[in-house]
């Protein structure tokens, strides 16, 4: 019968009897299936309940009256049961069990229980099977709430705690029945026992669970918090009635401590990965420090800075002062996440203390006593903290680690990591980590160190290769520019020359050693030095490159001592190195021609007055050191003001755009080239973007200015005796009329040597020039192949003293091939102060012989 209904009949009697109360919520009732019915004194149905109808199946028009045991029993027990029924008359009480058939015709069994009363009995039957899952459902329960590793709880629709299990109440330090009765704010801190209250209430509404809940609670005398992941859900009576809320809690604390340290785990190696791919992309010092920087703030604390020996970062061999920790500092990056003014570091105090932070620049010393000296002295990682007894005077710094920099057992500088108040102090994982970053920014700068200074090495050996700065010519105004390349890139072969020959010639020459470094510096030096003792030769430009050609194959063959590993190791290494390309070209002031030959570079630029700057189409030739090719030679005629420039291809090739488009742009740069040569230079080199760096750049620029014709005295002597003193007559008036009165003794008594040479060792015309430049040039030409060569002659000797002569009155002089004999020349200088001497005069020369 349903909850607060009322039995037919007489319904006072069976409520004095108890049994036809209204079922309060949540009753019993509710979860086993019970019938309740009265018999007479004959044994007869006298109260049949609805509850005894649904549960029998049989209303109670029928069974009011009826023998009970005809009513519902099978048949075939009907016998046995009649013979029960006999001694419960007789007054007494009965229970066992008797089958019957349910509503459906199944039959089933129930639990009767009959007491006599009155002339009559009150009988009560339970479903068995009822009774028996309910049991199991206790056991079950009784089981889980005993043994269970979780938590189990239970509220009422008050929120108020019905049951829970021993797991629950331990970690509430209370015993589990003593739990009963109280609500979320008697064992939970007011916000989690707000939070609780809330899911609760929204459950117990809505129906819907709420799972994984993250709840906090503590232990009583224990100040470690417990975390829990709570799930809530509705409880129902078999009427679909809410009855309260049931809640199932697991402890995370161990899994979230895993999940952490996981977390922490995956953190520290995505910031290994990222410091392996972040640090080092440059080879200059600060920027590594600033690198390691940017990858440690904010992702691994909130502060930091990196000092290095200032030994260092000078570039000096010996870094002193470090093994003591006393050498000094500069700090060279700093970063904070916590604030853009500069903050005091926890190891500023230990340099000035009261002064306030160390600026980025500042070169300071730590005190001896300090925990970031003894980190330098000891090459050992040190905690700056207020547990490691260092006061800490920084007010908003918790904890700082002081991590040495140490590459191949020397200590290159320290790192500071600090974390703010408020952020997780650094852990032994941190401090591993802390280490790891700055040994691997330690490599990084300590490979710098060495890069610079190979490099500086380098640098300099380029540079004492190079002619000055201000070289001058015969016939040429001449600006040169050289620009190594950034610290990034290694030191290259560029180099450029400008080289006086006899005759008021001059050679220029740019070229370019294939490959970097200190080696491709070394073999730029090699080649700078063959091509000036080949020019002093005074070769034709082919024949210079063809000799220059077998130096540069010779260079890069490997010695015979060397074992055939090694030798096949050198040839790999240097067959790079020694290859090189050049232009050699030689200008004649006087006839203004410039004869050139290329061997695998760039061609020169051009510029006429009043004309486009164009490339000069060359032969372009095969590289110095591949050998097997003859080179060939190309003679242009240069108009006065012309431009003339040599470069190489750091100047116009670029990752960035192509060769040809670099090219455009070199010549569209010289189309304004009035301006005096050092002004072009400079705007060549402003207007081509070349702060890219990626190679040497070399730029030799030659603006022809050739001699003026009355400064030439060119004559053609028979090859007869009379042309000696001819010869002194025409040496004579040219002097006199360029105001060298001074130089005609000496010019006389030379050009008739010279000639003299001629008409006794030579044959054919002979041909006087002098050159009135910067010096006062003589030559002397004949058709005769056979170079003259100075001897000393003995006392008993009557000639062989002319070439000493020649060599002891002038300032230099030489002799070289022509196309149809020989050239023998001197030069003189044109005031007594201009070779530092006056030197001997003719007389005294005389004398000694």
């Amino acid at each position: 019968m349903p909850a607060g209904a009322e039995a037919p009949g007489d319904d006072a009697d069976m409520a004095r009897a108890g049994f036809w109360q209204s079922s309060p919520p949540g009753s019993l009732y509710d979860y086993i299936r019970v019938a309740a019915f009265s018999l007479d004194s004959g044994g007869r149905v006298e109260q049949w309940s609805e509850r005894a109808a649904e549960f029998f199946g049989v209303p109670a028009a029928e069974a009011i009256g009826r023998d009970p045991i005809d009513a519902f029993a099978p048949a075939e027990v009907r016998g046995r049961a009649h013979h029960r029924m006999a001694e419960i008359l007789d007054g007494r009480e009965w229970n066992g069990l008797l089958p019957y058939r349910d509503p459906a015709g199944g039959q089933g069994l129930a639990e009767v229980y009959v007491m006599p009363a009155d002339g009559g009995a009150l009988c009560v039957a339970v479903d068995v099977a009822a009774l028996r899952q309910i049991e199991t459902d206790l056991a079950a329960s009784q089981a889980v709430f005993g043994q269970s590793p979780m938590g189990f709880v239970l509220f009422d629709v008050r929120l108020r705690l019905i049951r829970v299990n021993d797991r629950f109440a331990e970690v509430f330090g209370r015993p589990a029945d003593t739990h009963p009765g109280r609500g979320p704010h008697d064992f939970l801190s007011r916000v989690e026992a707000d939070r609780l209250t809330a899911a609760l209430r929204q459950v117990l509404e809505t129906g819907d669970p709420v799972l994984d809940m993250p709840l906090v609670g503590t232990v009583p005398g224990d100040p470690a918090r417990r975390r829990w992941a709570i799930s809530l859900y509705r409880l129902h009576s078999n009427s679909g009635r809410p009855i309260g809320v049931a809640g199932l809690a697991v402890d995370v604390t161990g899994r979230q401590r895993a999940e952490r340290e996981a977390a922490h785990a995956r953190r520290n190696l995505a910031l290994l990965n990222e410091a392996g791919s972040r640090i080092g992309t440059s080879l200059d010092l600060e920027t590594t420090a600033r690198e390691l920087l940017d990858v440690a703030v904010p992702h691994f604390c909130d502060l930091a800075s990196v000092d290095l020996y200032q030994a260092l970062l000078s570039g000096a061999e010996e870094l002193t002062g470090t093994s003591d920790g006393s050498g000094e500092l500069r700090r060279v990056a700093f970063a904070s996440a916590v604030s853009d003014a500069p903050v005091v570091m926890a190891g500023d105090d230990d340099v000035n203390p009261g002064d306030g932070p160390v600026s980025v620049g500042a070169v300071h010393r730590y005190r001896f006593s300090s925990a970031s000296a003894r980190a330098l002295r000891t090459a050992q990682p040190q905690v700056i903290d207020g547990e490691s007894g260092h006061d800490l005077r920084t007010p908003l710094v918790q904890s700082t680690l002081v991590v040495p920099m140490v590459a191949r057992d020397t200590v290159l500088g320290l790192v500071q990591f600090s974390r703010a108040k408020g952020s997780e102090p650094f852990t032994g994982r941190d401090r591993m980590l802390a280490e790891e970053l700055a040994a691997r920014a330690a490599i990084f700068l300590d490979n710098a160190r060495l890069y610079r200074r190979e490099h500086e090495r380098a640098l300099i050996l380029q540079r004492s290769l190079l002619p000055p700065d201000d070289p001058e010519a015969a016939g040429l105004d001449i600006a040169c520019r050289y620009l190594p390349g950034s610290m990034e890139t290694e030191v290259g072969g560029d180099w450029f020359d400008v080289i006086e020959l006899p005759g008021h010639r001059t050679a220029l020459v740019v070229g370019d050693v294939m490959g970097r470094g200190l080696r491709a510096a070394v073999a730029m030096g090699e080649l700078r030095t063959a091509v000036r003792t080949l020019a002093m030769l005074d070769l034709e430009p082919a024949e210079v490159l063809t000799a220059l050609d077998e130096v540069a194959s010779g260079l890069g063959a490997p010695s015979a001592g060397r074992s055939r590993r090694s030798k096949e190791t050198s040839d790999a290494d240097l067959g790079e190195v020694y290859l090189a390309t050049a232009v050699y070209a030689v200008y004649d002031s006087v006839t203004r021609r410039c004869t050139i030959a290329n061997a695998g570079h760039l061609p020169p630029v051009v510029v006429e007055p009043g004309e486009q700057p164009m490339l000069l189409e060359l032969p372009k030739g095969v590289p110095l050191g591949v050998g097997g090719e003859p080179f060939e030679e190309t003679e242009v005629q240069l108009a006065d003001g012309s431009l003339l420039a040599l470069y190489t291809d750091g100047l116009v090739e670029s990752r960035n755009h192509p060769l040809d488009e670099g090219l455009d742009a070199f010549r569209n740069s010289l189309a304004d080239s009035g301006r005096p040569l050092e002004d072009v230079c400079d705007h060549v080199l402003a207007t081509l973007d070349t702060a890219h760096g990626e190679d040497d750049i070399a730029l030799l620029m030659a603006r022809v200015e050739g001699l003026p014709a009355d400064h030439v005295g060119d004559w053609r002597l028979e090859p007869q005796l009379t042309s000696v003193a001819k010869a002194r007559e025409l040496a004579r008036g040219q002097l006199l009329a360029w105001d060298l009165e001074e130089l005609v003794d000496t010019t006389e008594l030379l050009v008739s040597e010279l000639v003299t040479n001629a008409l006794r060792h030579g044959y054919g015309d002979i041909r006087l020039r002098l050159l009135l430049d910067r010096t006062l040039v003589c030559e002397v030409w004949d058709s005769a192949l056979v170079q003259p060569r100075r001897r000393r002659a003995r006392d008993t000797d009557e000639g062989g003293r002319g070439l000493q002569l020649v060599a002891m009155l002038s300032r230099s002089w030489g002799s070289r091939r022509t196309h149809r004999g020989k050239t023998v020349w001197f030069e003189l200088a044109l005031r007594a102060s201009a070779s530092g001497s006056a030197g001997p005069s003719v007389d005294d020369l005389l004398n000694m012989f």
